[in-house]
């Protein structure tokens, strides 16, 4: 990734949220005296302002291979980052209070990105041994858990041991016969009345037999005014007994 000053200066002074933000002591590097700059810490790097409102940092100092440790100096609260190497320059720096030199010595240890490698590492060690845990307390099964599926309701269930209907009811003459729906396998009742079948429920009255021409055209005739009134016979004593019982029902028990 390449960098320049108007990048580095943009992302100093940006709104994204800093790490920690204080003024501390400088020690220059050829001089030994310390200067008070405002310091930013985002991410890996360490800007530095020469006040705390300046436009652009002065410099900074990128918290890679360096450690973080106390050491004695004139100013109190003083603490160094030091590089790898030999000719390598040691930062050193001062807070105002011993609160503010340990919030910064734990910042900054913690900025560099081979800590939050192994932080990383650790995590995904810790995952593994839960991992592991929770499989053998579960009788020692290593296979993955499947997708969470809701349990049925009841309705759901009562609808599983429905028998399915067919999709499209088979006619005869352009109509839909009776036994051919669902408990067309019980025997045809023989009495000619439309009785309750064995849950109760009112059955159906059987369909008159339809006459055919003799020309060959397949046209059902005009039923004949006997089937009629046998038909309308057998509707009426349905919707008598049905009445009588509703109104029974609606009464309650007598004493």
């Amino acid at each position: 990734m390449k960098l320049n000053e108007r990048s580095l200066a943009f992302y100093a002074t940006c709104d994204s949220p800093a790490d920690n933000a204080g003024f501390l002591y400088k020690r220059g590097e050829r001089h030994t005296a310390y200067h008070r700059r405002w310091f930013v810490l985002k991410g890996n790097m360490l800007f530095y302002f020469e006040e705390r409102d300046s436009r652009e940092p002065v410099g900074v100092i990128v918290l890679e291979g360096c450690n973080v440790e106390l050491c004695d100096s004139a100013e109190n609260f003083a603490f160094a980052i030091r590089f790898g190497g030999s000719k390598s320059r040691t930062y050193v720096l001062a807070a105002e209070s011993q609160a503010a030199m340990e919030s910064w010595v734990k910042s900054l240890s913690r900025a560099s990105f081979d800590y939050m490698r192994l932080v990383v590492r650790e995590l995904e060690k810790q995952l593994q041994e839960m991992s592991r845990g929770l499989a053998g307390g579960c009788g020692g099964s290593q296979e993955p858990a499947g997708p969470w599926k809701p349990k049925p309701s009841g309705l759901e269930q009562s609808r599983e041991r429905l028998p399915a209907l067919p999709a499209v009811l088979p006619k005869e003459n352009g109509c839909a016969v009776w036994n051919n729906v669902l408990g067309a396998d019980r025997p045809p009742d023989t009495s000619g009345c439309g009785g309750p079948d064995e849950e109760g429920n009112p059955r159906p009255p059987p369909l008159p037999p339809r006459r055919r021409v003799s020309n060959g055209t397949g046209a059902a005739v005009a039923e004949s005014p006997s089937t009629f009134c046998r038909l309308h016979e057998q509707y009426s004593r349905e919707v008598a007994r049905l009445r009588q019982d509703w109104q029974q029902r609606r009464r309650g028990p007598q004493p």
